[in-house]
């Protein structure tokens, strides 16, 4: 979710730039993605009154006009479909299962709900329905908008302009306007995701640390365990805003993401399943559609940014020790390695 932040961040900086020609420089795209955080934490600061009005506004006008903006490219457009005719390997089943890995994390925004389950209203029964909607909304939407991109620009237009393909689709179909119009949307929608990401994240990590499952330390900062997990994923957020360009952000995203889906469908099974009913087939059918579009998208990074992937590596393992370290040295895994050796005893 952090790294959704940052994606949205930067794509935020990106969007808002081509209102000025562009950022030839690179300078600006990271620092309009920092200037979004720092305003998203502050609105957080607000309270749940206030996020929930400003998050429902924005949602509202992203929602319409995303919608607006894809028809109308649909309707202007001489053709619905895409060019698939350059050259190379486009159709290699590396590449596929790679970009399938990429459209995964497009729909992982709905983990914002389940982060926010405390918060919604009823959630035993609302969380799954808002799951349900939000999801069947991203297909409505991304088809939409994928199909007027699609039918105003080539595929290596598409390619050159990934970071604002929305804003250079709109240029050929409405002008200008179109592109001021959809850059606006672009904002609203990344403006929005991050504010409730931010929400969502910040609540959850409080949760994890008041449950004594990850470690917390306050440095002298004031207010609530919720106010000092809401500044730690703030600077993370811009940590890798300000140091990672878009493409490797989202390289992060899918790695972080896949393995954390695996890792959760495995523990259903594992240890979950009699307790919440779960049909075998399930979890294990999603882990094995996961370990598919994750090998494909690693093996397409390991050919081309081999980087980003010894990244991902490294913070796994330093994550993966650190928690290990912390929950074997707390409090109550010492009371319960006792208790068992209490039990031995009176064996």
């Amino acid at each position: 979710m952090v790294i959704a932040q940052s994606f949205l961040a930067r794509t935020f900086g990106s969007y808002t730039m081509q209102l000025f020609g562009g950022d030839e420089s690179g300078r600006m795209v990271p620092i309009l993605g920092v200037a979004l955080i720092l305003v998203a934490f502050v609105i957080n600061l607000l309270g749940n009154r206030m996020i929930q009005g400003v998050a429902s506004f924005i949602g509202i006008l992203k929602i319409g006009g995303i919608l607006i903006f894809g028809l109308v490219g649909i309707w202007i457009a001489d053709s619905v479909s895409v060019d698939f005719s350059e050259p190379g390997e486009a159709g290699a089943l590396g590449n596929f299962l790679g970009a399938t890995a990429l459209g995964i994390l497009a729909f992982k925004g709905f983990t914002t709900i389940t982060n926010s389950g405390s918060e919604v209203i009823d959630p035993k029964r609302n969380v799954g329905r808002a799951i349900v909607i939000s999801i069947a909304a991203c297909v409505v939407i991304y088809t939409l908008v994928g199909f007027a991109v699609a039918s105003n620009l080539s595929l290596a237009e598409i390619i050159e302009t990934q970071d604002y393909s929305l804003a250079a689709a709109a240029r050929p179909a409405l002008g200008d306007y179109g592109v001021w119009f959809t850059v606006a949307i672009a904002m609203m929608a990344t403006a929005g995701g991050i504010l409730a990401s931010v929400f969502a994240v910040s609540r959850m990590l409080a949760m994890l640390t008041e449950m004594k499952l990850v470690p917390h330390r306050h440095f002298g900062m004031p207010g609530s365990i919720q106010k000092h997990t809401l500044v730690y994923t703030v600077v993370l957020g811009l940590i890798l805003t300000a140091f990672f360009d878009l493409s490797r952000i989202a390289a992060l995203g899918i790695v972080f993401y896949l393995i954390m889906d695996i890792a959760i469908h495995w523990g259903v099974l594992r240890y979950l399943r009699k307790d919440i009913k779960a049909n075998t087939w399930v979890p294990a059918t999603a882990i094995l559609l996961d370990l598919l579009a994750l090998g494909g998208f690693v093996w397409v990074k390991l050919n081309t940014d081999p980087f980003v992937i010894g990244v991902a590596v490294v913070t796994m393992i330093v994550l993966a020790v650190s928690e290990q370290i912390f929950l074997k040295r707390s409090p109550e895994s010492a009371q319960a390695k006792q208790e068992e050796s209490h039990a031995h005893r009176h064996h």
